[in-house]
């Protein structure tokens, strides 16, 4: 028995032994050991950042090395346009480098970035064989910005352009990457899919490998010039945030600017053959090294592709919008009495017609005639006469390869 004094407290003695006994330590007086230390340290490095205030046009603000989600690290910024940034980031759950768009924290934006998830999942889902479209790896609503990760790819054909100083691409590596466009529009147009807003922006190599050649041009100091070609022609479609499906009602203005159809600028309806004009635009910058209709303004536009291409067919002009009917006079393009400055009259007159274009880049008299053939069909004014997809791939230019 315990000895206890008459006020009923335990003796001094006992309480001594009481008191000197350790007491039992709480889980959170032990220290962690080497193994849960490491797991915490992990933890704080996986943390997202403290939540910032997006810049005035709704980006998305961040510091390299950050992470987005406990899951990707930030390593640098790929680009940016009107939707948002492009951002290479380290995928710690496939220990892979990916491409994640993420989109500006702005209604519109973020409605595009839906659609675009929605397109690339039916694209995903009904791929068979190569679609030459980029592949969705995951998307997520991050902080109000729609966040989509996409496989990691080469530069664009407009950056490779740009670097190499807007020198024109071999006819083989046209007729490749050529080849490869028209499949993955033949594969979107399958599901009923009009891309929209086909640029070289838009078109990626999917590798960033490179040969530097010397080139045919030498500087008056005797210097050569040297050229960059793709190791690999092989590229992917990508951004999908316009596209527009066949059945359903469309919107007035599509295609960026220099690609825009003349079907879209006289307010006539558009289809399928509005990217199929794109595609001739592109091809034709991809021969010569320079965009085709270099412009900001309609009626300079109509006047350029007048210029390149002959006159636009009286039943368009006709079957024109109240917003284009300016444009005319007598079913008559007003110009250049219409031209908002001399550098617009400079700029349309300096233009050569497109066989006078495409004979400058192309010396052997046979192959240059298939390429003008070919690039007449894709830019033809009236979109039903316009070559289809399947007709552009079954051309003779896509069918030789020993030209």
């Amino acid at each position: 028995m315990v000895p206890i004094d008459s006020s009923g407290f335990l003796m001094v003695e006992e309480k001594e032994q009481q008191h000197n006994k350790k007491r039992r330590r709480l889980t959170w007086d032990v220290a962690a050991s080497p193994a849960e230390q490491q797991e915490a340290e992990v933890r704080q490095r996986h943390i997202s950042p403290p939540k910032r205030k997006d810049d005035r046009e709704g980006h998305y603000t961040y510091n390299l090395g950050e992470n987005l989600t406990p899951r990707y690290k930030i390593l640098s910024k790929m680009g940016e346009g009107t939707f948002g940034r492009v951002l290479e980031c380290w995928d710690r759950e496939t220990r892979g480098y990916v491409a994640i768009k993420v989109v500006r924290s702005i209604r519109k934006y973020r409605d595009a970035a839906m659609i675009e998830v929605d397109v690339l999942e039916q694209l995903a889902k009904n791929h068979k064989g190569r679609s030459h479209c980029v592949q969705i790896l995951n998307w997520f609503d991050y902080r109000n910005h729609i966040c989509i990760v996409f496989e990691k790819l080469g530069p664009s054909l407009f950056d490779f352009l740009k670097r190499n100083k807007y020198c024109p691409l071999p006819v083989d590596l046209v007729r490749e990457i050529g080849r490869q466009l028209l499949e993955s529009v033949a594969y979107m147009h399958s599901l009923g899919l009009i891309h929209t807003d086909l640029k070289p922006e838009n078109i990626l190599l999917v590798s960033s490998d490179y040969l530097k050649l010397p080139g045919y041009k030498r500087t008056s100091q005797g210097e050569t010039h040297f050229r960059c070609l793709p190791k690999s022609s092989e590229i992917k479609l990508i951004d999908f945030g316009s596209t527009a499906y066949d059945n359903q009602k469309h919107s007035s203005i599509v295609s960026t600017r220099h690609y825009r159809a003349p079907e879209v600028i006289l307010g006539i309806g558009w289809s399928y053959p509005c990217d199929m004009w794109s595609i001739g635009c592109i091809l034709v910058e991809l021969f010569t090294g320079e965009a085709l209709f270099q412009t900001h303004e309609n009626l300079e536009h109509l006047a350029m592709m007048e210029r390149v291409l002959g006159p636009l067919p009286e039943h368009m002009v006709q079957r024109a919008n109240q917003g284009a009917e300016k444009y005319f006079r007598r079913s008559r393009l007003k110009w250049p009495e219409g031209a908002v400055s001399r550098e617009s009259i400079r700029a349309v007159r300096k233009l050569d017609r497109l066989k006078n274009m495409i004979s400058g880049c192309v010396s052997y008299g046979g192959l240059r005639s298939c390429i003008v053939d070919l690039l007449y069909g894709l830019l033809k004014f009236d979109p039903e006469e316009r070559l289809t997809v399947e007709e552009a791939l079954d051309h003779p230019f896509f069918r030789n390869t020993s030209d």
